[in-house]
């Protein structure tokens, strides 16, 4: 099945501690069904120190999982789904990704 979530895509979290929060995802874990996205789900964890990096306790980003994700609408930025359409004939036909709340294409 097509990825209705990709890396660089800006995103709305549904639920949770940063319900209502947008980040552009980072990275996407398709096996695990979760997704890093910028300043959203920080955690703290304590770093040993190495002779390349300093020790102390540092805030990273946490996986989310996808369903609590929702892809920001191009026109405004509101929580939309996704939908695919065929844009093209014949043998240049692409399979693009569409805003379902505004019709508005995402990629392509």
């Amino acid at each position: 099945m097509a990825a209705k979530i990709r890396k660089g895509d800006k995103v709305v979290v549904l639920t949770g501690r940063d319900k209502g929060r947008t980040g552009e995802v980072v990275e996407v874990r398709p096996a695990e069904k979760r997704a890093l996205v910028r300043g959203v789900n920080m955690v703290k964890r304590h770093q040993r120190q190495t002779p390349q990096q300093e020790g102390g306790i540092i805030s990273k980003e946490g996986a989310v999982h996808l369903s609590n994700l929702a892809l920001a609408d191009p026109k405004d930025g509101k929580p939309t789904r996704v939908g695919f359409k065929f844009v093209g004939e014949g043998d240049n036909r692409k399979k693009v990704r569409v805003a379902k709340r505004s019709g508005v294409e995402i990629d392509g």
